[in-house]
């Protein structure tokens, strides 16, 4: 028994963390690769049985691991995130939801060929996008950022609203119609919204609380808050069925946007924690599907999925949308963003097991239906999200842009070198004369303190994918990357080698880039000396040898290849550039450089006083006339 307990624990991790290593190594959604492996150990070889691996405790795992999800969603969800697009958000998740609910019970009845009762529950079930489809989708298509707050938002706070309904329906299905209902429905909502905002503010507030006094060790902060989650959940469930999951949102909601103690390490253990519970669910719940359960869908159901596909969404998002300031290409990939994950799965198979207790038989239907809406609809819009969001031009897969951190002269001339050559930078900097410099120079550029919690979330980085700290700081250069390792990956995270070597060196957080001894210091003494940043094409007859022959002592800084990809030169590994390339670098210009700079500085003085001297003599042939 032991060991069976062990391989199927050994199995989880591996299929579970194993299949989203695949997924982002070949660049597909994970939540494909984890449904298809779930399918692959469970129902067609046999060789993973989840009811048989935890047997009652299946169905309180799931519930437990989606609590903490939606909890570490809603650490992820900020107010300030809203501000022009709150009335979309709100309208997704009350008018959408209406439409969404409306549309798919009518299919599932019409179409599907479901009893009435068993549709307007399964519609109610629906209703759910979820961040365990969402937030792996929104990592692989990366649309601009106002667009992905919108989904991220719908898709965290649409699940306790969805679990809510169907808990509604649920109580009108048992007791025989909605008169007998009514009272008890009202009730339910009524208790469910008191013990979720009451729990879920009384949880934040003892959180915030023993953080605020230092009654938490900094190595246990983590353990606390997961306990803390879990112990609001499971009292919220006690006194009200499923309000443990808008209790525990909630409790996230407020955390993230109270202002007296800093939540960031515990929502970046979440973060982790996350990954390996949303591998352990879909592996779950996939192998626990019967290969039997494909005898239920027939054409009806394929074309219940297709109304929901192709109608609801659309219908839901274009009512939610009217009167505000979004495109029609904004809408339409909103339209094109509604997969179902593991909430749906886990409350069809909730209620139809206790549907099933009542003598309801189709209820049995409500499971396979439910999975083949998450595979279908995951399948589509995560395979074909990404090309539509490219296609509308609001989202950038492999974004090059540059957040430089340090707007110094030599900063900015590195990024004006990088801005001509099509490739997008920002600059931001405490110093204000730095910052009117880069404006005046036609850069973006903002004011503000790089170290300040809230600037990541302040700053539009859509099309920006790296971050290099160019600052003379080798502290302020080492935390800027520790403070962006949410918004870009830790292999994009660049800064300047240390000035001290024997100082912090444990703690660079960044790669290292240019060279061993290009620190600030080196760069900033050759750049006041006369060297200057400069764009060189490489070709066959001029190529990396020929350049480093050339200029010797040269520095180079990256490399933009022929498909307009950058890459930064960095200690390790080492760089070859190839004809075709061009190499951005710091150099000292050769003699004729020099003297073909000056003609044209030259040139361009004659030319002004040229121009000064024709409009003279048109003045003095006015005054003639």
């Amino acid at each position: 028994m032991t060991e069976i307990l062990l391989l199927g624990i050994a199995t989880l991790a591996v299929v579970g963390v194993g299949s989203q290593w695949l997924a982002w190594r070949f660049g597909v959604p994970s939540i494909l690769l984890l449904l298809v492996f779930g399918f692959l150990i469970g129902p067609v070889t046999g060789f993973f049985d989840p009811d048989a691996f935890l047997g009652d405790l299946l169905l309180p795992v799931v519930s437990v691991s989606v609590a903490i999800i939606l909890f570490e969603g809603g650490l992820s969800l900020r107010i300030s995130e809203l501000k022009g697009y709150g009335g979309v958000v709100r309208n997704l998740v009350t008018i959408g939801v209406g439409v969404t609910w409306l549309v798919s019970s009518l299919s599932a009845y019409y179409i599907a060929g479901l009893d009435l009762s068993i549709s307007v529950l399964l519609g109610a079930v629906l209703v759910v996008t979820g961040p365990t489809v969402i937030i792996p989708l929104l990592r692989h298509v990366r649309p601009v950022g106002y667009l992905a707050s919108i989904l991220r938002w719908e898709g965290i706070v649409i699940d306790p609203i969805g679990a809510t309904l169907a808990v509604l329906v649920f109580e009108v299905i048992v007791a025989g119609g909605v008169l007998e209902a009514s009272s008890a429905a009202a009730i339910a909502v009524v208790k469910t919204i008191v013990i979720g905002v009451v729990a879920g503010g009384l949880g934040a507030f003892v959180l915030k609380e023993l953080l605020k006094r230092y009654w938490i060790p900094d190595f246990l902060q983590s353990s606390v808050t997961l306990m803390l989650v879990v112990a609001i959940f499971a009292i919220s469930d006690h006194f009200q069925s499923e309000s443990g999951l808008l209790s525990v949102t909630l409790m996230g909601i407020f955390l993230a946007n109270q202002k007296s103690v800093k939540v960031t390490h515990i929502a970046e253990f979440k973060e982790n924690l996350r990954v390996l519970l949303i591998g352990t669910l879909f592996i779950l719940l996939a192998a626990r599907l019967r290969i039997s359960d494909i005898s239920y869908l027939h054409w009806g159901s394929l074309g219940f999925l297709a109304i929901l596909i192709v109608v609801a969404r659309p219908l839901a998002v274009l009512a939610s949308t009217i009167g505000s300031n979004l495109k029609f290409k904004e809408r339409f990939f909103l339209m094109c963003m509604a997969p179902r994950g593991i909430v749906a799965a886990a409350i069809s198979s909730v209620f139809a097991l206790k549907l099933i207790e009542q003598g309801y038989a189709q209820a049995e239907l409500m499971v396979p239906l439910t999975f083949m809406v998450i595979i279908g609809t995951v399948a589509l819009y995560g395979l074909g999200s990404a090309p539509v969001a490219a296609l509308l031009g609001i989202a950038r897969p492999n974004p090059q842009g540059v957040l430089f951190i340090g707007a110094h002269p030599w900063a900015r001339a590195v990024a004006t070198a990088l801005k001509d050559e099509g490739i997008e930078v920002l600059l931001t900097d405490n110093n204000w004369a730095n910052i009117s410099q880069a404006r005046m120079a036609g850069l973006g550029a903002h004011y503000g303190n790089v170290l300040s919690e809230n600037l990541p979330h302040k700053l539009d980085l859509s099309g920006l994918g790296r971050l290099i700290a160019l600052t003379p700081n080798d502290n302020v250069n080492s935390l800027s990357a520790s403070q962006f390792s949410e918004e870009f990956e830790s292999k994009r995270l660049y800064q300047l080698p240390l000035q001290d070597v024997k100082r912090a060196s444990e703690n660079i957080r960044g790669r290292l880039i240019f060279g061993k001894g290009i620190n600030y210091s080196f760069i900033d003494t050759k750049f006041r000396a006369g060297m200057i940043i400069k764009k060189t094409k490489l070709t066959k007859e001029f190529d990396y040898d020929a350049f480093n022959a050339r200029y010797g002592g040269a520095v180079p800084m990256f490399v933009i290849d022929e498909k307009k990809e950058l890459t930064v030169f960095t200690i390790d590994p080492p760089l070859i550039p190839k004809p075709g390339d061009t190499i951005i670098s710091m150099l000292r210009p050769i003699e004729e450089e020099v003297e073909e700079r000056k003609a044209k500085k030259q040139a361009k003085k004659q030319g002004t006083a040229g121009g000064g001297a024709k409009r003279l003599r048109r003045k003095d042939s006015l005054r003639e006339s």
